[in-house]
């Protein structure tokens, strides 16, 4: 894994969550709808020590419509979210609801 992408991924996780993340793996997640893509791409998942609501975290960036500049997204596993797609799915309906 690009270790570059993994590092800048590490710091988004730490800076909006807190405590230390340690890079465990890359998974692909692709959610489709019938007919189309919603998403497909790579999310690094992090053991993450001394945050006090999750001891694991999911971060991935995904282009912003329009721009050359990616969005970067950092998601605790806690509640709903057990995994991945679980992440992608609570990040999609945030910007849906928040923009």
């Amino acid at each position: 894994m690009d270790g570059v992408v993994t590092d800048l991924l590490k710091r988004v996780i730490e800076t909006q969550h807190g405590g230390i993340g340690t890079f465990v793996q890359s998974v692909r997640v692709h959610k489709a709808n019938a007919d189309r893509t919603q998403w497909d791409g790579i999310v690094h998942i992090f053991d993450l020590k001394g945050n006090p609501n999750a001891k694991r975290a999911y971060a991935w960036s995904s282009p912003v419509k329009g721009s050359t500049k990616p969005r970067y997204f950092a998601v605790l596993h806690q509640a709903r979210i057990t995994g991945p797609a679980e992440a992608v799915k609570a990040a999609a309906a945030a910007i849906r609801k928040w923009g």
